[in-house]
């Protein structure tokens, strides 16, 4: 049967905004974008989420050590508020530049190229993954006839098998262990991504967001050119009223702000990994 949680909206679904790929000539100009065409309307990632079945998918399960592969072509992927402070020390953190304002951990700088896996979708050493990432391939879905959240799967066959070692139902139909670590998971990551629709809302109204562009020297006289997302004005932060500061810090936001800012030192790291994926120093 399918795994069921509350009835509020996963207005966690909110992604980045796409922005269109432009070709890397010796000054390239590059955005935030998320991998996926302006006419999908799938989450990043997903291709054919469907709520799991014990009936209709007794015999399905996942893909052993299917691995990071699929996060190959994407240069940025939402974050939760609550990660900050840990994507701080590994990421740049930007803001899409839509209403939402959604909190991005940026890993790469050129589009379609994540710069924290190597050739063997082996994740940057010593590094914190992102939620979204981990969360792949499950992901809640609204079901419309009432009103509540379903635990969903990709059913991609790279993702997804019969008669495999990690089945989603045992001999009973019962969820087994995966489905239930997987639907716990999506729970705190719902809730978590609730709260971060609202932070980034208040911080889009709030004016403090600025478009930026990042330079960046990859050797030989090259430079990359990165668009496509908002950060934190220092000064406007500063000269932030002191009602929404108040309120900001009664919510508890005070400390993700400062990560965003904290995150900045990052940039240094995405230039290092590019020039060493180039082969220049």
């Amino acid at each position: 049967m399918a795994q069921k949680e509350s009835n509020k909206k996963d207005q966690g679904k909110k992604q980045a905004e796409d922005q269109k790929e432009s070709k890397n000539t010796k000054t390239a100009k590059n955005t935030v974008s998320n991998g996926k065409g302006a006419d999908t309307p799938m989450p990043l990632f997903y291709k054919a989420p469907i709520p799991l079945d014990g009936k209709e998918h007794k015999d399905l399960g996942l893909i052993e050590g299917f691995g990071l592969g699929f996060t190959k072509t994407v240069n940025a992927v939402p974050i939760n508020m609550i990660e900050m402070p840990q994507i701080c020390h590994f990421y740049p953190i930007g803001f899409s530049p839509d209403a939402s304002a959604t909190p991005v951990a940026i890993l790469g700088l050129r589009d379609n190229e994540n710069l924290y896996l190597d050739k063997k979708d082996q994740w940057e050493k010593d590094t914190y993954i992102p939620a979204y990432i981990r969360r792949y391939p499950f992901i809640f879905s609204e079901m419309p006839e009432n009103d509540q959240l379903s635990l969903c799967i990709d059913l991609d066959k790279n993702i997804v098998e019969s008669n495999g070692k990690q089945p989603f139902f045992d001999k009973d139909g019962k969820p087994t262990q995966l489905s239930q670590n997987a639907l716990e998971f999506c729970k705190s990551y719902h809730a978590a991504a609730q709260q971060t629709v609202a932070f980034g809302q208040e911080l889009a109204k709030s004016g403090i967001l600025v478009e930026r562009q990042a330079e960046i020297n990859v050797g030989e006289g090259k430079r990359i050119n990165f668009a496509g997302f908002r950060i934190i004005d220092e000064k406007k932060l500063a000269e932030l009223d002191e009602k929404t500061f108040l309120e900001w810090r009664k919510k508890g936001y005070l400390p993700f702000l400062y990560a965003h800012l904290f995150s900045g030192a990052q940039w240094q790291k995405l230039t290092r990994l590019l020039n060493e994926r180039l082969g220049t120093k």
